[in-house]
C-alpha cells in the first residue's frame, strides 16, 4: 500500500473530511481493520488566508512547498493538496518535491467523463471561479465549465471565507439571499448536466444538515 501525503488546514474543516473518505474507502475495499497510510501535514489557515486575500501568492506557495517537503521527508509516495484554491500554487509545490501531485482537478475530470458527462458548473472561491488554474485544467480535459455571474460569485466565496470554513452549515446560509437559494444560478449562461461544488471546506456540511449533497465522485480521488 502505498503512503498518501496530505497538505491539509485550508480549512480544516475540509482537511477532516479528507482523512475520513480516504480511510472509509480503504476499508471499503481491504475491510478487516485497514486503514490507509497518511502522512499528514496541516497548516495556519489564517497565515494563508492572508496571503490569498493580499496577492502574496508567491509567499503562500512557498509556505506550503515548505510543508510538503516535510510530507515528502517522511515518506509519501505522492501528494495531495486538500484544497482546490490552493491548487494555483501546484507548480511552485512540485518545483520543490520530487514525489508526483495528484492534481484534484485531473482527477475530477477523469471521473466526470467516466459519467459519461461533458458540461459542468463549477462553484468554489472567487480564485477557483474565476482564474484558469483550475477551471482551464477541467478544460484541457474537453469539458465545458460553466461559473455563476459575478454577484452569485461573490456571495460563494464569501459563504466559504465566512461560514463553511469555520464550520458554520445552515440550510439556509444567513450570506445568501433568499432569492438566490438554488445553486449560485451556475446555469444561467446556459443548462449544466452537473454541479460540481469545488470549494474548500465543504466536509463540515458532510456532518451536518447540508442544503448541498456530497459525492467523493466529483472530488477527484475521494473528496
Amino acid at each position: 500500500m502505498q503512503t498518501i501525503g496530505l497538505l491539509g488546514g485550508m480549512s480544516w474543516e475540509s482537511t477532516e473530511l479528507y482523512y475520513r473518505w480516504i480511510n472509509e474507502l480503504v476499508k471499503e475495499k481491504l475491510g478487516g481493520l485497514h486503514s490507509a497510510k497518511i502522512v499528514l501535514v496541516s497548516v495556519d489557515f489564517q497565515e494563508i488566508e492572508t496571503l490569498q486575500h493580499e496577492g502574496r501568492w508567491d509567499e503562500a506557495g512557498a509556505a506550503l512547498a515548505q510543508a510538503a517537503q516535510q510530507i515528502e521527508a517522511a515518506g509519501a509516495d505522492f501528494l495531495l493538496i486538500c484544497t482546490n484554491t490552493m491548487h494555483k500554487v501546484a507548480p511552485q509545490i512540485e518545483e520543490a518535491i520530487h514525489i508526483p501531485i495528484l492534481h484534484l482537478a485531473d482527477a475530477t475530470a477523469v471521473r466526470i467523463q467516466q459519467k459519461g458527462l461533458k458540461k459542468v458548473g463549477l462553484l468554489g472561491t472567487n480564485f477557483t471561479m474565476e482564474q484558469d488554474f483550475y477551471r482551464g485544467r477541467l478544460e484541457q480535459h474537453g469539458l465545458e465549465v460553466i461559473v455563476p455571474s459575478a454577484a452569485d460569485r461573490a456571495i460563494v466565496h464569501g459563504v466559504i471565507y465566512n461560514e463553511l470554513c469555520l464550520g458554520q452549515v445552515e440550510d439556509a446560509s444567513p450570506g445568501i439571499p433568499a432569492h438566490h437559494r438554488r445553486p449560485a444560478r451556475a446555469g444561467s449562461r446556459g443548462h449544466h448536466r452537473r454541479l460540481h461544488r469545488n470549494c474548500d471546506a465543504r466536509p463540515a456540511a458532510a456532518h451536518r444538515r447540508a442544503p448541498v449533497r456530497h459525492n467523493r465522485d466529483s472530488c477527484g480521488s475521494g473528496r
